[in-house]
């Protein structure tokens, strides 16, 4: 069985111009959807089909297959069938390929997570549905106005004020994931046909851009959203804080002096941070195969162990953790090159500064916003804090009556 995500990007928007390459949250927008289909375990295949070079250009850029559409499926009136269709027979007249399920995925639902595409494509299945939609809880009363102005209930009866958990449940389509099977739509050649299946996308991911103030709400919950996951990434039990030196508490450059003598830049509020994880009694080292004396000196002014001078850090990092009486897999690593791969390996939570090299990012649970030497130790030491703060909170219990 193989599915295929097809994500429709004009490049023309009356409402708001450019709106799919627009930046949201560090990323273009049409990227967030290319994400999620990637991360999608139901999904095998990710394409964009756009009309326009910038957006063909960023999907590309965001690991995704590009097909061109013609100008004839590309103008407002065209409907996102045109270029599913078009994007289905492509792929069967140049690979022979036909996907048993085509996944409809809108670029400017930047909330959806990868649950959400399998959630509906499981539903279909579950179902044996023909097609499937993502929807959400609806519990609103909705009025019109007849021809006299008069006010009428469209869901409701307006004599009748029913408590919600009375009402007959009804979803909201939210317009961010629709799932049909290949060979139905091919002959309906619209996405609703057959049984129709319905997956309850939760309502907190709910949101569509059209407008500029789209676009604050979705930046706004975009941030709620991954600081909430960067906290999931850590560790649930924090044994120590493991930390590179080069290239994390330093931007990893050097400054040579006449004599030879070498000197680097660190960040003070790495020193703050560093602090307030001794306060709270978790244990640090600074790991390092720098021999240079700096990296001893910087440690003695923040009073924290370390190892330096060793090209093995993998076996040093375990002699330590066995001495310390330390479990590995509640340690958290912050490293930045290719000799902290072993160490990632090791620990239970790697975690990689912004700038890591290329081949060290994959490995990482956990990425970094700031660079290396520009407060990213800080960065890690703020989480872990907040981390240990909720963990620690006690549960709410309800006030008497």
């Amino acid at each position: 069985m193989s599915n295929l995500a097809i994500i429709p990007a004009r490049g023309g928007s009356k409402g708001l111009p450019r709106k799919n390459v627009l930046p949201l949250g560090g990323m273009p927008l049409i990227a967030w959807t290319i994400r999620a289909a990637q991360a999608a375990a139901r999904v095998d295949r990710v394409v964009v089909s756009t009309d326009d070079a910038e957006i063909t250009q960023v999907a590309r850029r965001y690991g995704a297959e590009v097909i061109t559409r013609p100008d004839d499926i590309s103008g407002d009136a065209a409907s996102s069938e045109s270029a599913l269709l078009h994007a289905l027979e492509h792929y069967e007249t140049t690979e022979g390929y036909r996907p048993e399920l085509t996944v409809f995925l809108q670029c400017t639902s930047p909330l959806t997570a990868p649950e959400d595409i399998d959630g509906t494509v499981d539903a279909l299945q579950r179902d044996r549905a023909d097609c499937a939609l993502a929807a959400t809880d609806f519990h609103y009363f909705l009025w019109r106005r007849d021809e006299t102005a008069d006010a009428l209930g469209i869901n409701h009866d307006r004599r009748v004020r029913l408590l919600r958990q009375d009402r007959e449940p009804q979803y909201l389509e939210t317009g961010a994931v629709y799932v049909m099977r290949t060979e139905g739509f091919r002959r309906a050649r619209h996405r609703f046909f057959g049984r129709t299946a319905v997956y309850e996308m939760p309502a907190e991911r709910c949101l569509e851009i059209d407008e500029p103030v789209d676009f604050e709400v979705a930046e706004v919950l975009q941030r709620h959203r991954q600081r909430a996951a960067r906290l999931a990434a850590l560790p649930s039990r924090i044994a120590a804080v493991v930390l590179d030196f080069d290239g994390v508490m330093t931007d990893n450059r050097v400054v040579v002096s006449e004599d030879g003598r070498e000197s680097v830049r660190c960040h003070r509020g790495d020193g703050w941070g560093i602090g307030q994880l001794r306060r709270h009694g978790i244990p640090l080292l600074v790991l390092s195969s720098e021999v240079n004396p700096v990296v001893a000196a910087r440690c003695r002014k923040l009073d924290i162990p370390c190892i330096h001078g060793s090209l093995q850090k993998g076996p040093r990092l375990r002699e330590w953790a066995l001495r310390q009486a330390i479990d590995l897999n509640d340690v958290v690593y912050l490293g930045n090159d290719v000799n902290d791969l072993d160490c990632f390996q090791m620990v239970g939570c790697p975690v990689a500064v912004a700038d890591a090299e290329p081949e060290v990012r994959p490995y990482a649970r956990l990425l970094l916003e700031r660079p290396g030497g520009a407060g990213a130790v800080r960065e890690l030491c703020q989480l872990i804090l907040e981390k240990e703060s909720k963990s620690c909170q006690p549960p709410l219990v309800p006030r008497a009556a």
